[in-house]
């Protein structure tokens, strides 16, 4: 789900609530009766595209009650609401604080992201009828479509919404395509240069959807994607806007999957947003269904990743709907704690991944900053056992080596990659070391050893106690690039947030 004021912050926000969040102000009578009513804040940008942020606020004698409306999404919560003066003050999630003001039949409205970053302007007094979402379409009939035969092990590429959210354009995009042949990316596997939200401007009068001034051409984008030999991907929503507030597919699916089919896409992320105003969780795989057989009949191959954090046991119907990847959390965030939190949490749905479908954690952090070198092997490592799709999500034009040295470890690639297709599950777990085992398609095991700690841990452990037959006669330890001596078990200290992986050889398996 995509932070709905993309300013600043590249991560994405957790947990919108998709029904009005109400607050409570104690506020003098008389001050509550100059914040009566809807409100729009209309925020321009420089590419062509105004969003729009609703309030509401309604008096109930001494307080006032109401929420904030983002970019046509859900409501968010605000708290700590109170007087300053002559102003109305209070705080969002996710730490924005919000000053308004009455100035006249308007608000003056100033909201501090953190960091410096701050945003003023005017919200205009509206009807709460224009903020609404449009009356719902009737869902199509549940039915199984046709698996679409694509990504057929998990697909590999780049994002561009961790590193560059907003500001993505069409040369960052040409920049990415370039920099992933040239880092070897492109010859370890890497085929998708995603973009992500924002690259929207709206309609035409047929209404074909259209890019802003940040795409000019997006067919000739993705020939010069195409040229790299690389694959290009897009992204909408089901809802009328997207969590950046920018058009959605709402009531345009086979259109827009006929344009995307013209332009030379190769890749849709379908990202649930406002179509949670309109339709309710279990209208989720019908909702879902309606995008997959319109990709399915556009007239090109095009990978379909739904994208809906993992509501309604989507792992369960998303092959059902030609859904390629689904999205299994919310939103990573780069740092330790949310990376494990949603790593460490996905053995369950093992047996839900297989060729053409696959369990996604979200995309990589890798290279951004908020991790140590150990971290990112970790993170890495473990999205290659879970055989989850591989998305960078960094600047490739800067990589450090450490960071180009993660995410082109051809052998460790090697077991996401594997075509048996089998996710990795949990073995083995003490003192916050665990043993994570995937078995492989050609019959060689495999092995994870995570330490989750805050300090280094000794991992000792037989094959036996990680569900491995005794009879193993080779190790290769994939980040070291070396043979290990045959043994009954692993013994080795491992770092604070650290890994090995193992690729284990039983009896009776050639290497």
């Amino acid at each position: 789900m995509m932070n709905p004021f993309p300013v600043g912050n590249p991560g994405r926000a957790l947990g919108l609530s998709l029904v009005a969040a109400v607050l409570a102000l104690s506020l003098p009578a008389a001050r509550s009766a100059d914040l009566n009513g809807a409100w729009r804040l209309d925020q321009p940008k420089e590419w062509g595209v105004t969003l729009h942020t609703y309030m509401v606020l309604h008096q109930k004698g001494g307080l006032t009650e109401g929420g904030i409306y983002p970019n046509g999404s859900g409501s968010i919560p605000i708290h700590g609401a109170h007087m300053d003066g002559a102003d109305l003050v209070f705080t969002m999630d996710w730490g924005w604080n919000f000053r308004v003001r009455p100035e006249g039949a308007n608000l003056h409205v100033v909201i501090n992201y953190g960091a410096d970053n701050t945003q003023e302007g005017t919200a205009v007094p509206v009807t709460e009828a224009v903020m609404w979402a449009p009356a719902a379409i009737p869902p199509p009939v549940v039915r199984t479509l046709p698996d679409n035969g694509l990504a057929r092990t998990p697909p590999m590429g780049w994002n561009s919404w961790n590193h560059f959210a907003e500001q993505v354009d069409d040369a960052t995009v040409r920049a990415a395509a370039d920099a992933m042949v040239s880092s070897g990316m492109a010859a370890a596997g890497y085929t998708f240069i995603n973009i992500d939200d924002t690259w929207e401007a709206g309609r035409d009068a047929q209404g074909n959807v259209v890019p802003n001034r940040k795409f000019p051409d997006m067919k000739a984008l993705a020939d010069y994607v195409h040229a790299k030999g690389l694959k290009l991907g897009i992204y909408s929503s089901p809802g009328p806007v997207t969590c950046g507030g920018y058009e959605g597919s709402f009531g345009h699916e086979e259109q827009d999957a006929k344009t995307y089919a013209a332009w030379g896409i190769d890749y849709l992320k379908y990202d649930w947003c406002s179509a949670g105003r309109i339709y309710g969780k279990e209208e989720l795989r019908a909702i879902y269904q309606r995008m997959g057989d319109a990709l399915e009949h556009c007239g090109r191959p095009i990978v379909y990743s739904l994208c809906e954090y993992g509501m309604g046991d989507v792992w369960t119907w998303a092959p059902a709907v030609s859904g390629n990847l689904w999205r299994t959390s919310d939103d990573i965030s780069d740092n330790w704690k949310s990376m494990d939190n949603i790593g460490f949490s996905q053995g369950k749905l093992a047996p839900y991944a297989g060729p053409g479908h696959w369990n996604d954690p979200d995309m990589l952090e890798v290279g951004n900053g908020g991790m140590s070198p150990a971290e990112y092997r970790t993170h890495f490592s473990l999205w290659c056992m879970l055989a989850a799709p591989l998305m960078a999500g960094n600047d490739l034009r800067l990589m450090s080596d450490d960071t180009r040295e993660i995410l082109t470890n051809g052998e460790v690639i090697a077991i996401d990659q594997d075509s048996l297709g089998h996710e990795a599950t949990r073995a083995y777990a003490k003192d916050g070391v665990e043993v994570w085992t995937k078995p492989l398609h050609d019959g060689t095991v495999a092995v994870g050893v995570f330490n989750r700690s805050h300090q280094a841990q000794a991992a000792a452990f037989s094959w036996a106690e990680a569900g491995i037959p005794v009879r193993a006669i080779g190790v290769r330890d994939l980040w070291r690039h070396e043979d290990l001596p045959a043994s009954d078990g692993f013994k080795a200290s491992v770092p604070a947030h650290g890994c090995v992986i193992l690729k284990v050889t039983l009896v009776g398996v050639v290497k």
